[in-house]
């Protein structure tokens, strides 16, 4: 009991000693202490800008300084590309005062648009395919850093594609490379989504570009997932880009040129029909750019004619007898043999 008692003694001593020392001190006051907030914030406007295949997009970035810094030389302005698994972050443009580099492929086609002191924003011209994706604007001053991210996207279609050799005959890599020779590259998710909000159903499995196997069913069926499933993406996951094979997914937007069915006063084996464009000042067309005369054009024509792939198909926008009568589509009659003389060609003449 005395030690519990000598300690309350020296307890209220040392309370009274601190105010006495501290009188102007609340007991009930709460102090707070706060570091300085951040000197510098960077914003996107948008979240999504919208343009097309050999236009221009400006990808909007602002940054904010605290207005006791001083002016600073120094201060950095980088952009760079996700990547679609977004492990990457590939270089597109830098930026310090007079000093001004773009990178690779965006070399030449690539400036900040300068409309203010603290204005950021990218300009991209003659837009490419590849340019499709997501971009980060990054400002570094000092040790002050600020981020933002901003989606390019691209007026298209979407289309599923599979080479002569048949279905499920591409891994990865040769799905890149299958889409690249007609004039597209490998769909992202995003876009392989926005097609399915747009109707396109498609029972067979096809790569996309982040290395993930999906299709899309908007009227579910016993060979496509089941009869009582809901629509949607149906997603086989990550697969290994170089031992599975499936089909592809493609995606193509605007471009620059004619696409037409040639007239010609008989029908054409397959090498006729190429020598046949390049007598007419044109190339055989290619998957891509019909599906981009159809889609983005409203190109319709009832006549079968090869395409560069050795594969023959006509566009129709306007459903009829004897001609798509259920649905506009690009009709496909398959890869009949080169040989045979049956069928017309679709040419394509591209203005530089």
């Amino acid at each position: 009991m005395l030690p519990a008692l000598i300690c309350a003694l020296v307890s209220l001593s040392l309370a009274d000693n601190f105010d006495t020392a501290y009188p102007e001190l609340e007991h009930y006051r709460t102090i707070y202490v706060q570091e300085n907030g951040p000197q510098l914030s960077v914003v996107t406007e948008q979240s999504k800008v919208v343009s097309r295949r050999g236009g221009n997009a400006t990808l909007p970035c602002k940054f904010h300084r605290d207005a006791s810094l001083p002016a600073n030389p120094k201060l950095r302005i980088k952009w760079t590309k996700l990547t679609s698994d977004y492990l990457k972050e590939v270089d597109v443009f830098v930026a310090m005062g007079f000093h001004k580099r773009s990178y690779g492929r965006f070399h030449g086609r690539v400036y900040l648009q300068d409309s203010a002191p603290t204005d950021a924003s990218l300009v991209i011209t003659e837009l490419t395919l590849e340019d499709y994706g997501r971009y980060k604007c990054e400002v570094i001053d000092g040790l002050e850093d600020g981020t933002g991210v901003v989606s390019l996207d691209l007026q298209g279609i979407v289309y599923p594609y599979f080479p002569r050799l048949g279905r499920y005959n591409l891994n990865f890599f040769d799905a890149e490379r299958a889409c690249r020779e007609q004039d597209s590259i490998v769909a992202s998710f995003d876009q392989l989504y926005e097609a399915w909000r747009g109707g396109l159903d498609w029972c067979n499995a096809g790569w996309l570009s982040d290395g993930s196997v999906q299709y899309p069913i908007t009227t579910p069926r016993e060979p496509c997932g089941g009869k009582n499933t809901v629509p949607g993406v149906r997603n086989y996951g990550l697969r290994d880009k170089e031992k599975n094979r499936y089909d592809v997914f493609c995606f193509t937007s605007n471009y620059k040129g004619r696409f037409y069915y040639l007239i010609h006063p008989s029908k054409l084996t397959y090498d006729e029909a190429v020598v046949a464009c390049q007598k007419d000042g044109a190339q055989i067309a290619k998957v891509g750019q019909m599906y981009a005369a159809w889609k983005l054009l409203g190109y319709d024509r009832c006549d079968a004619g090869w395409l560069a792939d050795g594969s023959v198909r006509y566009p129709i926008t306007r459903p009829r007898r004897r001609c798509s009568p259920t649905e506009a589509a690009v009709r496909f009659n398959g890869y009949p043999d080169k040989k045979h003389k049956l069928y017309g060609v679709y040419c394509f003449k591209g203005h530089n």
